[in-house]
């Protein structure tokens, strides 16, 4: 008998329908219940099915979690089993507990030496992750410390003389503590490379290098991250061994719940482009991407002259000041953040309805993980893609890249460019400009009206607060 695969739309795996609900193991199918993928449930696997230790599924419940996505449900398994892991899935799929459980679930409390290693590769992503293994260590009695630059060395030494059963840090600042003699690796059961693809490229690699060189060779070995290039395969062959491969919905280059809209701006006008945006925003933040630090504070600096509530993320900030921003741009204290790349990958904040691009990234890939920081979790997000003329090189190359093709629109004002294929782009009616559900009229502004005339209400929050260089 010939069956016909079936693709589940939770995880994107092919399987053989039985009655049973299960995937065939001898390739002939049933009639009966309708069909269940045998790798993630089609979403309705439990906790309970991993037999996790009733302090970590108590702990996962009370993270307000009551089921495991599809990334959680296909490298669970693996990862508990002992088995390295290669995950691929897109931002906001819940990589970060596929990882976090097994790694509290293989520590021993009260044994000596670091049982597992998590490497990432900025202090914001260090934090984030240390909240979410930290909640799950807490409940098994493991010690966990962060290792991350931007602050003293000394209380991160005196944390792991005291004796510490898992470590989460940045490459650079886990090597100072290898060269000082604070840190050992030598007893590393676990080992993992969350944005695998960013710590194997050429910036993280030798970091990266030597420090898997002082742990031990047969770690389990797990490398997490919604862009895996094909040559970051090589990379890993040599630090894996018979990984099991974990893909979700990796054709698709950025959720379906994202909306993508594309304007075409002159460079005179990309700043009140840019403004005119901010003043439709709704109740969710704002997340503004540039290209350099010192771009990305100057920008913030104009916003906030204008009376915009904002914030500046990027790496010439001192560490205390990234942490009150992204700690004020979480609680929504300043609803919109203007940053490098440094926010691009990882960052976890639910409640950003939009994504500018206002310069480019330099890669598509940098471009997915950016538009990543909208539409989590099945939420509804907007990415928005400034380009200049300047720009049409490097964003057809990016397409080329994703595979796919953007619909272009001129700024409401401006003329028609003329497209790569010779013709002419869109001209968006004002009325079309995208905006979130209204909120209160705007108050009164004496400011120059020289924008784009957008028969829009003021849908934003009084401009009070001003954090530029925060």
């Amino acid at each position: 008998m010939v069956s016909t695969l079936i693709t589940c739309p939770d995880c994107g795996q092919e399987f053989l329908p039985t009655s049973n609900g299960r995937g065939s193991q001898n390739g002939v199918p049933h009639a009966g219940s309708p069909p269940q993928c045998p790798a993630c449930q089609n979403g309705k696997r439990s906790f309970a099915d991993f037999k996790l230790h009733p302090a970590t599924t108590a702990a996962i419940a009370a993270m307000g979690i009551t089921a495991p996505t599809p990334v959680q449900s296909q490298a669970l398994p693996a990862l508990l089993a002992g088995k390295d892991v290669i995950g691929q899935a897109r931002t906001g799929s819940g990589k970060t507990l596929a990882f976090a459980v097994p790694i509290v679930e293989r520590c021993v409390p009260n044994s000596r030496g670091v049982q597992a290693l998590v490497l990432v590769p900025t202090r914001e992503l260090a934090v984030q992750v240390g909240e979410v293994v930290g909640r799950l260590a807490a409940a098994r009695r493991l010690r966990l410390s962060l290792l991350f630059g931007g602050r003293s060395l000394r209380p991160e030494a005196q944390a792991l003389a005291r004796g510490v059963d898992i470590v989460v840090g940045t490459p650079g600042r886990t090597l100072d503590h290898l060269r000082q003699g604070t840190l050992s690796l030598g007893q590393v059961k676990l080992l993992v490379l969350d944005e695998g693809d960013e710590m194997l490229d050429q910036g993280f690699a030798p970091d990266v290098e030597r420090i898997l060189s002082k742990t031990p060779a047969a770690r389990q070995t797990a490398i997490f991250s919604a862009t895996i290039p094909a040559w970051v395969g090589q990379m890993v062959a040599r630090h894996t061994r018979n990984p099991v491969q974990v893909r979700i919905d990796t054709d698709a280059q950025s959720p379906p719940e994202i909306q993508h809209v594309v304007y075409e701006v002159e460079p005179a006008r990309k700043f009140d482009a840019l403004c005119t945006l901010l003043d439709q925003r709704g109740d969710g933040a704002i997340l503004v991407f540039g290209r350099t630090k010192r771009g990305v504070q100057k920008l913030a600096r104009q916003l906030g002259a204008l009376g915009y509530s904002v914030v500046a993320l990027q790496g010439n900030l001192g560490q205390q000041a990234r942490l009150r921003a992204m700690a004020d741009f979480r609680a929504g204290v300043v609803p919109v953040m203007v940053a490098t790349n440094v926010a691009a990958r990882g960052l976890d904040v639910a409640d950003i309805d939009q994504v500018i691009n206002y310069e480019l990234p330099e890669s598509e890939r940098l471009f997915v993980h950016r538009v990543g920081r909208t539409g989590r979790m099945g939420r509804e997000g907007l990415a928005i893609t400034f380009i200049t003329p300047d720009d049409n090189t490097k964003w057809r190359q990016i397409e080329r890249a994703l595979g796919r093709r953007f619909l272009r629109k001129s700024w409401p004002g401006q003329r028609p460019e003329i497209g790569a294929n010779g013709a002419r782009t869109a001209t968006v009616p004002a009325a079309t400009v995208p905006a979130a559900s209204p909120r209160s009229p705007r108050p009164s502004d004496s400011r120059p009206s020289h924008r784009s005339p957008l028969p829009v209400p003021w849908v934003g929050a009084p401009r009070t607060t001003v954090h530029p260089t925060r």
